[in-house]
C-alpha cells in the first residue's frame, strides 16, 4: 500500500519542525472560582489567546465518534482524532451497537464465555461512558442469566468521569436489582471492588501493585470484608471523611451463606469479562489473565485459574492483548503518522508515562509499535508515582528539556508532545493544585515555544478535552457553582464537554496564512492543518484543514 504525500500548491514547508503542543485538559470555560486556568498566571498562555491564528474545538460527543452531545470528550479518542484525521465511531458507540444489534451474543466469544459455570464481570461501574457504562453490564448479565450462569461482579468506583463521591447512586440500585434476582431463583452477587486509582485500573505500567491488588481482591478473593459494596464504601467513608470514591481501598464482599468465605474468587472453569471498552486501564489486567505461568515478572500470581477470558474490545490490536474480545474495535488505518513515516519524514512522539501511550498507540491508530524505526523516536519520561495534586507540576519542564534536546539531536520533521499537567491534576479535584498545575504548563509552554521559535518552527498548540477549567460542580438549572454546607466548592473531577483552545504561532501565522476553521470544526480537522504546515496537500478522506492562504 503506498500512503505518499503529495506537496501543496500554495504553502511551502516551515522552515523549521512543525510541533503539535497537547496541553491535556485544558478547555474553555466560565471564567469562574471554580477555573484553574483562569485562576493561574498564565502570561504565554494569555498571550497566544491573542495570537492572529487561533480558534476552538470541538473536543466531545459526535466529534470524536462519541454517541450524544453530553458525552465527555477524553484523551483516548482526542488523540485517535487527532492522529486519524478523520471521525471515527468509538467504543462505547461500538458495544452499543453491538448489544442492540443482538450481534454480541450470536459470536462465537460470547458463546465460548457461555460454557462455563459461572461468568466473573470485572471493571468501572460507572455511566461515565468513558471506559465503561453501567447499561452495558446490566445487558452483560440478563443475557448470561437467561443462559443459566452465575453471575459474579468486580466493581471498581469511578469518582473521576462522574462525580467524586457517588459511588452509592450506582451501588445501591444495583443491590436492589440482585436482591430481586436473587429472589427469582438467580444467583448474582457482587464479589468485590475498590477505587479505580487503587484497585486495578493501572495503565502504562505506572504502577503494577495496582494490578497485583486486584488480582488477589478479585481472583483470590483476599481483602478486608464487608456484608455488602454498600457497607464498604460506608465504611471507608467514615474512617477516612472526604475521601472520593477513586481513591476508596479495596474491598471483599462476604458469601451470603458463610460469611467466613468470600462471595466470589475466580476459580478454574469459570468465564472472565473484562467489561470496560477502553483500553490503557484494561491492558495490564488482561496481560494477568492471558499470560502463562512463568511468563509474567511484574508481580507473582498465586493462583492463575484456567478461566475463558474475554475482554470487552481487543485493547492492543499490534500485541493481541487480549486474545479473546466481544467487540472489534475501531480499525483505524491511514493516519498522519503512517503517511509522515511512507513520506520519508522524520517523527519525535514525546510525553510523560501518564500520556505516553497517548501520542503513540492511540495517535497511531491504536497501534502501539512506530511505522518506521529509522524515521521515529518515541521519548517515554517516566511519570512519578505520586498523588498528582502533590506534584502538580508533574513532569513538563523534563518533557521540555528533552523535546528540545531531540529537536537538535534527531531534527524531527513533525513533533507531538503531551503536558499531562491540566488532566492529571484535574482529575484530583484540588483547584489549588490545578492552578499550580496551569502555572506549570505555561512556564514549561514559554520554554518550549522560544525554542521552537529559534529553530524557525510551527507549534499548534491545543487540548484534547476539557478538564482542569471546571474543577467544581455546577447546578444545571441556575448555572452556578455549587457549594457544601462550609461553603467550599464541590469538587469536580471529571472531562467536560467544553471546546478547546487552537492556536498556531510560526513564521507564516497571520502572513501566509489566516484561521478558516469549517463551522463544526473539531480535533479531527488537525491532521490535515498540520501536513499543510508541512508542505503538504492533506489526503483524500481526511477533514479540512483549519486555515487557508491569505
Amino acid at each position: 500500500m503506498t500512503l505518499t504525500l503529495t506537496g501543496h500548491s500554495v504553502f511551502p514547508a516551515a522552515p523549521g519542525p512543525v510541533v503539535l503542543v497537547i496541553l491535556d485538559g485544558v478547555g474553555i470555560g466560565p471564567l469562574d472560582e471554580g477555573n484553574a486556568w483562569h485562576l493561574a498566571r498564565t502570561p504565554v498562555l494569555d498571550r497566544l489567546m491573542h495570537e492572529p491564528v487561533r480558534g476552538t474545538l470541538r473536543a466531545h460527543g459526535p466529534a470524536v465518534g462519541l454517541p450524544s452531545e453530553d458525552d465527555l470528550g477524553n484523551s483516548e479518542v482526542g488523540h485517535n482524532a487527532l492522529g486519524a484525521g478523520r471521525i471515527f465511531d468509538q467504543g462505547s458507540k461500538l458495544v452499543t451497537q453491538s448489544i442492540s444489534s443482538g450481534r454480541m451474543f450470536e459470536g462465537e466469544t460470547w458463546r465460548w464465555l457461555m460454557e462455563a459455570p459461572t461468568l466473573h464481570l470485572i471493571g468501572l461501574w460507572s455511566d461515565g461512558n468513558v471506559h465503561s457504562h453501567i447499561d452495558h453490564v446490566y445487558a452483560l448479565i440478563n443475557q448470561a442469566l437467561t443462559s443459566g450462569l452465575k453471575v459474579r461482579l468486580h466493581l471498581l468506583l469511578d469518582g473521576r468521569d462522574v462525580p467524586p463521591t457517588s459511588a452509592l447512586d450506582y451501588i445501591e440500585p444495583l443491590e436492589a436489582r440482585i436482591a430481586h434476582w436473587r429472589q427469582s431463583g438467580h444467583d448474582v452477587a457482587i464479589a468485590s471492588g475498590g477505587g479505580r486509582m487503587r484497585v486495578t485500573m493501572d495503565r502504562y505500567e505506572a504502577d503494577w501493585s495496582m494490578v497485583e491488588l486486584g488480582w488477589k481482591t478479585h481472583v483470590m478473593g483476599q481483602g478486608r470484608r464487608f456484608p455488602s459494596a454498600s457497607e464498604a464504601i460506608k465504611s471507608f467513608r467514615a474512617e477516612a471523611p472526604g475521601i472520593d470514591d477513586q481513591n476508596l481501598p479495596a474491598f471483599v464482599i462476604a458469601d451470603v451463606d458463610d460469611s467466613q468465605r468470600p462471595a466470589g474468587p475466580i476459580l478454574d472453569g469459570d468465564s472472565v469479562v473484562l467489561f470496560n471498552f477502553r483500553g490503557d486501564r484494561a491492558i495490564e489486567l488482561s496481560r494477568a489473565f492471558d499470560t502463562p505461568v512463568g511468563m509474567l515478572s511484574q508481580f507473582v500470581r498465586e493462583r492463575l485459574p484456567e478461566v475463558r477470558f474475554a475482554g470487552m474490545m481487543q485493547y492492543d490490536g499490534d500485541l493481541k492483548i487480549p486474545k479473546r474480545y466481544l467487540v472489534e474495535p475501531p480499525v483505524i488505518e491511514k493516519t498522519v503518522g503512517e503517511y509522515l513515516a511512507r513520506s520519508g519524514k522524520r517523527q519525535l512522539a514525546i510525553s510523560e508515562t501518564q500520556k505516553f501511550g497517548h501520542v503513540t498507540y492511540f495517535f497511531n491508530g491504536n497501534n502501539s509499535e512506530p511505522f518506521d524505526r529509522e524515521l521515529e523516536r518515541y521519548v517515554e519520561i517516566p511519570s512519578d508515582n505520586v498523588d498528582f495534586s502533590e506534584r502538580p507540576w508533574m513532569k513538563a519542564a523534563e518533557i521540555v528539556d528533552r523535546c528540545l534536546t531531540e529537536l537538535d539531536a534527531f531534527k524531527p520533521d513533525f513533533v507531538r508532545l503531551n503536558l499531562a499537567n491540566g488532566d492529571m491534576v484535574g482529575h484530583t479535584g484540588r483547584l489549588l493544585s490545578g492552578i499550580i498545575a496551569m502555572e506549570a504548563v505555561d512556564l514549561s509552554l514559554g520554554r518550549l515555544l522560544a525554542g521552537i521559535r529559534r529553530r524557525g518552527g510551527t507549534a499548534v498548540v491545543l487540548a484534547d478535552h476539557g478538564n482542569c477549567e471546571e474543577m467544581a460542580e455546577r447546578d444545571k438549572k441556575s448555572g452556578k457553582l455549587k457549594q457544601n454546607a462550609d461553603g467550599s466548592l464541590v469538587i469536580r473531577t471529571s472531562h467536560t464537554t467544553n471546546p478547546v483552545p487552537c492556536i498556531i504561532v510560526g513564521p507564516g501565522a497571520g502572513t501566509l496564512y489566516r484561521w478558516d476553521a469549517p463551522a463544526d470544526a473539531g480535533l479531527s480537522n488537525v491532521a490535515a492543518t498540520c501536513l499543510e504546515l508541512l508542505g503538504f496537500s492533506a489526503p483524500e478522506g481526511f477533514r479540512p484543514s483549519l486555515i487557508a492562504p491569505v
